[in-house]
């Protein structure tokens, strides 16, 4: 599995936060900050937008570092990513995930 796909199977290359991180782009920070604090009625920053990947050694926003449940489950159980756990069909933590990004899904397969 490549290791740029996250816990849930979602794909870090194609996150706004990595993109901005790994190209330095300050607008898609702004953008993205933007947009994430409407979405989830908090305060995010441009500055917390930066990200190198979920399953990788490197900087996190505050998000997937420590809040995403879904990050924390797998580090506690020691999986390399929910494919690898017997619970996945039925877990509601990664469920709303797979719903409604089916490539997610895919991807822990692969």
């Amino acid at each position: 599995m490549k290791e740029m796909i996250a816990y849930c199977g979602l794909d870090c290359e194609k996150c706004d936060a990595y993109i901005a991180t790994i190209n330095d782009d300050q607008e898609l920070r702004e953008k993205t900050a933007k947009l994430w604090a409407e979405l989830n009625n908090a305060p995010i920053f441009p500055e917390h937008i930066n990200c190198q990947g979920c399953r990788v050694e490197g900087i996190k926003t505050v998000f997937c570092d420590s809040m995403c449940r879904i990050r924390q489950c797998a580090l506690k159980k020691g999986v390399d990513t929910c494919g690898d756990c017997s619970g996945l069909e039925n877990c509601p933590t990664v469920g709303a995930i797979l719903e409604d990004n089916p490539s997610a899904l895919k991807n822990l397969k692969e």
